[in-house]
């Protein structure tokens, strides 16, 4: 089966550009399920029930998030009551929302797990690598040949790390967060899909979705500025994982960039 991830979905653009795009590329590339990360999907930052809902109507399954999950306050009631979106499963279990899902296809249930890094992002939540081993202990899971992690995090060596400790354990897992799409997709020794980071879905010619001005005066003058996105042309960044229904691993990778 293919599965694709899309990288951060940056805000209206990004819903817009997805919604011209995805249907057709998943017929394209026979699909079988499509995981993207939405949490920069709302203008701005943060995710909303109107820019989740686009992402569903462009023909995303489950929506993962990160460190943005509840920027906006409208969302924190969704986040309970839809299993398709998910949260770091490494905030505290009374935070709205559940750090994985499971997808049921008929044939196959498939687990997605969403993970946030500690290194210079999120050092005050759980420790990602213990969090992930008690996650997938969790009962819900145990029946799920086709795990997936996405795993939001900052330093590309934690995220590797993350990739080495869960191979064999996990079907793919992909990182998210920098909006740079890697180029070290791979099936690793044990079977386990993975990519640093399979980018961003967004305005092309731009410093992670924002305008790139913006961007540089805050560098050169320390001063705080207002966030603007770049209104350049879009692209799609992913990954595709082919997994063997049987065995759960990987057997392929493609990245995916589409302008």
């Amino acid at each position: 089966m293919n599965i694709l991830t899309i990288g951060d979905v940056v805000g209206a653009p990004g819903c817009d550009f997805l919604r011209k795009h995805l249907p057709a590329f998943k017929r394209l590339k026979n699909i079988a399920l499509c995981v993207a990360n939405g949490e920069n999907s709302a203008n701005g930052n943060g995710v909303t029930p109107a820019s989740a809902q686009s992402l569903f109507d462009s023909g995303v399954d489950v929506i993962t998030t990160g460190n943005h999950v509840y920027s906006r306050s409208e969302i924190h009631a969704f986040l309970d009551e839809w299993s398709d979106i998910v949260r770091p499963a490494n905030y505290p279990a009374g935070n709205p929302g559940k750090g994985f899902t499971v997808f049921d296809m008929g044939r196959i249930r498939v687990g997605i797990v969403n993970l946030m890094g500690n290194s210079f992002i999120s050092e005050n939540l759980e420790n990602a690598f213990i969090c992930a081993e008690r996650t997938l202990a969790e009962p819900e899971l145990a029946d799920c040949r086709v795990i997936l992690v996405d795993f939001h995090a900052e330093a590309t060596g934690e995220k590797r790390a993350m990739g080495f400790f869960l191979d064999g354990k996990v079907s793919a897992v992909f990182g998210t967060h920098t909006h740079i799409l890697t180029a070290d997709d791979q099936a690793l020794p044990g079977g386990t899909g993975y990519i640093t980071d399979i980018g961003m879905t967004g305005p092309k010619q731009s410093v992670l979705g924002v305008k790139s001005e913006i961007v540089i005066s805050r560098f050169r003058t320390s001063m705080p500025a207002r966030f603007e996105l770049s209104d350049s042309e879009c692209m799609m960044n992913g990954c595709i994982f082919e997994i063997d229904e049987k065995t759960g691993g990987t057997v392929s990778t493609e990245r995916v960039w589409i302008e």
